[in-house]
């Protein structure tokens, strides 16, 4: 860890990285805006595991300064089809907001950057969200991001002292064939990554479940071949 005052000097990012194309991504865009990253993983009992195995390699290929995986047990409380396996990943597209949604997900994760981003004295956070291209998910939207960018002011020492933090979402309006083109454009090697639901222990995707279909759409409207490793 830094000095205090290094610290101070240092312009650094927590940038919250799950291990697929979007995040990936929003690594990519915080590294070329010039942050010095701190990648946050959470293993919070998904049942796709292997893509905290992929967090790892995008962070290392991508120059994260750092790479720490946090375990919080959402799976206790269920109510999502990636945290109960009793409950099956949809195959086929569905209306509302679908059982893939993991409640309190995106605001946990956030509030752990936002410890980890007070502690190492930076006042910035990436999160791959996106209001576009997404599952229906409510805490995809801009009014949730700039909720939670006013919660950090009232619910940090840092904040009211007067810090500022920045919640930054830089793919929250791009379609996932332009964050497809973002990515590739600042080298992302998206054969890296995995989005699938349900991947299998290598990272296979089962080509079928909503992410999936996504990523695949983005890549063939971006012109793109999809490097997705497929069961």
């Amino acid at each position: 860890m830094y000095p205090e005052n290094e610290r101070r000097a240092v312009k650094s990012a927590v940038v919250l990285l799950s291990g697929g194309l979007d995040s990936a991504t929003s690594l990519a865009m915080a590294r070329a805006a010039g942050f010095e990253a701190y990648a946050l993983s959470v293993d919070y009992g998904q049942r796709h595991g292997a893509e905290l195995r992929a967090a790892a390699r995008v962070a290392a290929a991508l120059g994260a300064r750092e790479h720490r995986v946090l375990r919080v047990d959402l799976a206790g409380i269920g109510g999502s089809a990636l945290t109960d396996w009793s409950l099956a990943v949809p195959e086929t597209p569905s209306s509302g907001i679908p059982i893939t949604y993991v409640p309190a997900r995106n605001t946990m994760m956030l509030a752990l950057a936002l410890g980890w981003a007070e502690v190492i004295g930076a006042r910035d956070i990436f999160i791959g969200v996106n209001a576009v291209d997404y599952s229906g998910y409510p805490d995809c939207r801009p009014e949730f991001i700039a909720a939670f960018e006013n919660l950090a002011k009232l619910a940090t020492k840092a904040g009211v002292e007067g810090g500022r933090f920045e919640i930054h979402a830089p793919l929250l309006e791009m379609s996932k064939a332009d964050i497809v083109r973002a990515g590739v454009g600042l080298g992302v090697d998206y054969s890296m990554t995995v989005s699938c639901y349900q991947a299998n222990g290598e990272g296979l995707a089962c080509g079928r479940c909503d992410s999936c279909r996504l990523r695949a759409a983005g890549f063939a409207a971006a012109g793109l071949a999809d490097p997705t490793r497929y069961c």
